[in-house]
């Protein structure tokens, strides 16, 4: 038995992302913008899905996005830090010019696709495979009418996402990132079908210009039919 359902929900903004700044797994909070994404983009959620159970990662961010929905629809925020974003070692709180300074060759690696060996850096794979096994487990117990939400990171989520697809974390690159307190929704395969787990759905979230967005204000009102390019 599985949630037929789970919602993979990225927080909302925080100062390091308004920088451009690599987080990691720096505990940082909310700024402004990201309390206001994260209880708008609640609101929708819950308007089109209603969750069954909530579980987040421990970090601060993506806690204090889930208790926005736990606000909305009365349920428990369940901590796991298998949720966590991606450990990037001594690059975290740099911009990628500082980066790109200070580890030419493997910055250059990175931005190329590749996965470049790093002291206290998790892979690519490390990162899949303890977001996927937290997403099967959470949603174990649930029903094939239910639904999981799951709060985290833009890149465990695409990661986490990648696995669960039954593709390669490694060297598989075709599911892009989500912007701030937007998210992606699995569908559980019937039967025995190959993979388990379907994408319907990517990067949604309130019909909002993106920059007005990043801004943390709403924008006038806009046709239903522009909501995906708006998010491109």
């Amino acid at each position: 038995m599985t949630a037929g359902t789970v919602l993979l929900w990225r927080h909302g903004r925080t100062a390091f992302n308004a920088q451009a700044r690599l987080q990691g797994q720096v505990d940082i909070e909310l700024d402004e913008v990201g309390r206001w994404q994260a209880s708008e983009a609640a609101a929708e959620l819950a308007r089109r899905v209603r969750p069954d159970r909530i579980v987040a990662s421990d970090l601060v961010r993506a806690a204090g996005t889930a208790r926005a929905l736990a606000q909305v629809t009365g349920l428990e925020v369940h901590l796991d830090p298998r949720l966590r974003e991606r450990n990037f070692g001594a690059w975290e709180g740099l911009t990628g010019p500082e980066i790109a300074e200070r580890w030419p060759e493997q910055y250059a690696a990175w931005r190329s696709g590749n996965d470049p060996e790093r002291t206290g850096a998790e892979s690519r794979a490390q990162v899949a495979e303890r977001m996927a096994s937290a997403v099967i487990a959470h949603s174990a117990d649930l029903s094939e009418d239910q639904t999981l939400a799951v709060v985290s990171h833009g890149a465990a989520i695409t990661l986490g996402i990648t696995t669960l697809l039954g593709l390669d974390p490694h060297g598989w690159r075709g599911v892009v990132g989500l912007h701030n307190a937007h998210w992606a929704v699995l569908h559980a395969s019937t039967g025995h079908s190959v993979p388990a787990w379907r994408l319907g759905g990517h990067n949604i979230g309130p019909s909002v210009h993106v920059s007005d967005w990043n801004a943390g204000r709403r924008s006038e009102s806009l046709p239903s039919s522009t909501e995906d390019a708006l998010r491109s």
